[in-house]
């Protein structure tokens, strides 16, 4: 009987269930298992129907991988679309799959060319959350197809590769949503919401506040104000073009304070946490306050000019808006223009409801 010592994948498995659980160790477990099966380079994918793939690569090949999931290049890839289709169960040859008018034209693999990268071989594995768990192998176009022998050592592997896959993708999920609910612990009502308006993950708080959040087709999301909700509804629509309004009033019926909805969107390592996320959604109630807040904070938040946030603070303060621009070395119309424009910025129609929305930001004191 050999010895674990006489695998050649001896130790690669363990590798392979570290990353599952830290996914810094994704790269060196598929540099490993390209080393035993004469691989150029390999890649985890997470394919969901709900946002733009994640997963990890080899180091070598890192730059094309944040270009490919960072695009569009994979949405209109005939090698990714047909391996999509197919969910192979075992490791295949990719261009079996393929015309050669179709290799030759598809973009993903002109890049690749580019680079010196050519044969692919991949596996997939549809996950209980939807998800596809995708695998690829590449080749160096210098050192021709993958031999049988290869393709047969990565079969042996596939079953470590698909229990991983599916560790991964669920601890994200858990992520997400241990992270709104350490936002209810603080008193914030939060959802993380993917780019397609599928709710992924909410807290036990928005449950009560049924007439802000409505459930909508699709496990999506609505808002009570028809107003507030178009708002909501742009900013899903924008957010990956940083179009968006990120802090939106929200009214409610009598008697109920309103509520400002802080659309945060979630980028870089953020991603990793949130896969498959675009925003996070959390609900603060507006308490009357002495305090105004920052000009800098206002013209991140509201995406403000300096000029705009200094009348907009004099406003939060309670001046009135001959006095703010009298006070800022403005005229009156200029101001009122400067109003226009923080009102559309603010997703807000009236002063005295910016003046409640102003209430919400971090503030500092009137000296």
């Amino acid at each position: 009987m050999a010895n674990r010592s006489d695998d050649p994948a001896s130790g690669i498995v363990d590798r392979i269930y570290e990353a599952a659980f830290v996914p810094d160790g994704w790269p060196k477990a598929l540099e490993a298992i390209s080393a035993i099966s004469d691989s150029a380079s390999g890649q985890f994918f997470l394919f969901s129907e709900s946002g733009p793939p994640r997963g990890a690569t080899q180091d070598n090949l890192k730059g094309l991988f944040d270009e490919f999931v960072g695009g569009d290049v994979w949405k209109i890839s005939d090698s990714v679309q047909k391996m999509y289709a197919a969910q192979p169960a075992s490791f295949v040859v990719v261009d079996d799959f393929m015309t050669p008018d179709q290799i030759e034209h598809d973009p993903a693999r002109i890049k690749l060319r580019s680079f010196g990268v050519g044969a692919h071989v991949c596996a997939a594995v549809p996950l209980p959350s939807g998800e596809l768990a995708t695998f690829v192998f590449q080749r160096w176009l210098k050192d021709g197809a993958f031999a049988p022998a290869a393709i047969g050592l990565l079969d042996g592997i596939r079953p470590h590769l698909a229990r991983a896959g599916l560790i991964a993708a669920r601890l994200r999920l858990e992520q997400a949503q241990a992270t709104v609910s350490a936002l209810q612990a603080i008193g914030l009502p939060a959802a993380v919401i993917a780019a397609s308006g599928k709710v992924l993950a909410t807290n036990d708080l928005v449950t009560t506040m049924a007439d802000v959040f409505l459930p909508a087709a699709h496990g999506r999301m609505a808002i009570g104000d028809p107003p507030a909700n178009a708002l909501f509804q742009e900013a899903l629509a924008g957010n990956a073009h940083h179009g968006v309004v990120r802090s939106i009033p929200v009214r409610r019926d009598e008697g109920r304070p309103a509520v400002i909805l802080h659309a945060v969107p979630l980028r870089r390592q953020a991603l990793d946490i949130f896969t498959g996320a675009d925003l996070l959604v959390a609900a603060t109630v507006p308490t009357p306050t002495a305090m105004v807040p920052s000009i800098t904070v206002l013209t991140s938040l509201f995406d403000l000019t300096p000029a705009e946030a200094r009348l907009a603070t004099q406003l939060a303060a309670g001046v009135s808006l001959a006095d703010a621009a009298q006070s800022i070395g403005i005229g009156f119309g200029t101001a009122r223009n400067y109003l226009i424009r923080i009102f559309r910025k603010t997703g807000t129609h009236q002063q005295g409801q910016l003046v409640a929305l102003l209430k919400t930001v971090h503030p500092f004191p009137v000296g």
